[in-house]
């Protein structure tokens, strides 16, 4: 078989180099490039992506090799059906080595057609490195590497007032866009660039905060032989992801016209602030892993697909969503909901297994930022306990007892919260008041809380009445009181 390349591909086609994107990973190749390829196809958008190598080892060779062309696959539940697709992205014109040609890289800033940055250089890309001196070849951070591409526009265009560029980080960090300004304008006082050059970054490129959503699971080893004998063609850089994304873009309106990716019918929105968008995904989508897992896993199920599709954890989960989650969220409700059934859809995905232990790391952390909120805007804004919240979280105090009927249940934490856990549940005697003790050590743990939560009203009783039913009577029978 012969190797994917334009010679391969009939359909291949060259555009204009509108996008320089730090990143050859596997999101962005299914994500933005993938999205630019599709705007390509609807003829909307005519441009085709430069691919820089943000770190000295990658994937630019195996790019180059195969003329910027890879095959994506998406797969998941659409309209309540399985689904798979295959297809030959073709919107990477070439990548570049800039730890092998700094100059090729710097060379990009000089083009009349460049109007777009996009980045994923992991959530540590977005940091200063003071090694970065402006004659550094090459600058080692992210930051310093935009910082001297944009200083190269600037002198080559004379500060052209047009040559400014559109930039869509997509680290994921909170207020990704404004740390990376915050960054590249560091870099233009640490290198003691002119006036003229600050004034530039600030009026004339804009820095979009951004989200980003979708699972993507990458280069598929064990079925890439047969996925090539299907294909006809050895392809190395074989994509996968779900059928679900969202690209949620917080910027003036304007740049929607150039980037016409919700004209096609992707779902990319140009927003004022992403809060309400990022709240949404950080409270449903990882909110409801987080609240699942202890529950799901003490009642015998070991992944997410399983615990969807149960009567009475599937039940809960729904639940959780639609009288807990939902009701704290500032969204027109019907926009929430449709949220919610993506959500559901992408939980209930065949060809992903998603193990619950996998979403167990950390969990104590994960619950704080995940589900707290939604627990405590429940209460400040309707003056009661949500009950299903509340009780995963009386679940996640079993679940780091370590046992589930004989197993041991592999915890991973910060070795503090484990040794509280190992030392309250080995000094339990069984009681009501044992049971307390372990309640109201756990709740006051503001380490991790950031505040005492039996200051919480009614939440230490609440979670000592759960959690004494799941050691006395177990798991199932609990959440079948639960869900009356």
């Amino acid at each position: 078989m012969m190797r994917l390349s334009s010679k391969v591909y009939k359909d291949y086609k060259r555009y204009p180099e509108k996008v320089v994107q730090f990143g050859e990973g596997n999101f962005l190749r299914a994500f933005a490039d993938w999205m630019i390829d599709e705007m390509n196809e609807k003829g909307v958008f005519n441009g085709s992506v430069v691919v820089v190598q943000p770190l000295r080892g990658g994937l630019v060779d195996k790019l180059n090799e195969q003329d910027g062309l890879y095959t994506l696959i998406l797969q998941g539940i659409k309209d309540g059906k399985a689904e798979r697709s295959y297809k030959v992205v073709n919107s990477i014109s070439r990548g570049i080595n800039p730890y092998d040609d700094y100059e090729a890289f710097l060379k990009v800033a000089e083009s009349e057609t460049i109007r777009f940055v996009i980045s994923n250089t992991t959530e540590a890309g977005i940091a200063f490195d003071e090694n970065d001196t402006f004659d550094a070849i090459p600058h080692n951070s992210f930051p310093a590497k935009l910082t001297a591409f944009m200083y190269r526009r600037y002198k080559y265009f004379n500060g052209g007032s047009d040559k400014g560029l559109i930039i869509f980080p997509c680290e994921l960090i909170d207020r990704n866009g404004e740390k990376l300004k915050e960054m590249v304008l560091k870099y233009v006082d640490y290198w003691n660039l002119e006036k003229g050059f600050a004034d530039w970054v600030l009026e004339r490129n804009v820095f979009c905060t951004t989200l980003v959503d979708r699972i993507v699971t990458g280069y598929p080893k064990e079925d890439a032989l047969e996925i090539e004998k299907e294909l006809c063609y050895e392809d190395s850089l074989i994509d996968v992801g779900e059928i679900f994304h969202l690209w949620v873009i917080e910027g003036p309106k304007w740049i929607e016209k150039e980037f016409p990716a919700g004209e096609i019918g992707l779902n990319v929105r140009f927003v004022d602030d992403v809060t309400p968008y990022r709240d949404r995904k950080v409270r449903i989508l990882n909110g409801l892993h987080t609240a699942m897992v202890p529950v799901a896993y003490l009642y015998g199920i070991d992944t997410v697909g399983e615990a969807m599709e149960d009567d009475v954890v599937g039940k809960f989960i729904k639940g959780v969503a639609y009288d807990e989650i939902m009701k704290t969220l500032d969204l027109p409700e019907d926009e929430v909901k449709k949220f919610i059934e993506e959500v559901f859809d992408r939980f209930k995905n065949p060809y992903v297994k998603h193990y619950l232990m996998s979403i167990a790391l950390n969990s104590m952390s994960k619950f704080e930022t995940r589900v707290l909120p939604s627990l405590l805007q429940y209460v400040k804004a309707y003056g009661e306990l949500p009950k299903k919240l509340v009780f995963s979280l009386s679940a996640y105090i079993e679940f780091y007892k370590g046992q589930r009927g004989s197993e041991v249940i592999p915890l991973s934490d910060d070795p503090d919260i484990l040794k509280m856990y190992q030392d309250l549940w080995k000094d339990f005697d069984g009681s009501y008041d044992g049971i307390k003790n372990i309640v109201t050590n756990v709740l006051a743990y503001d380490k991790v809380w950031k505040m005492d939560l039996n200051g919480v009203t009614g939440l230490n009783d609440a979670v000592t009445e759960y959690l004494y039913s799941i050691e006395k009577n177990g798991i199932k029978e609990s959440l079948k009181e639960v869900l009356k």
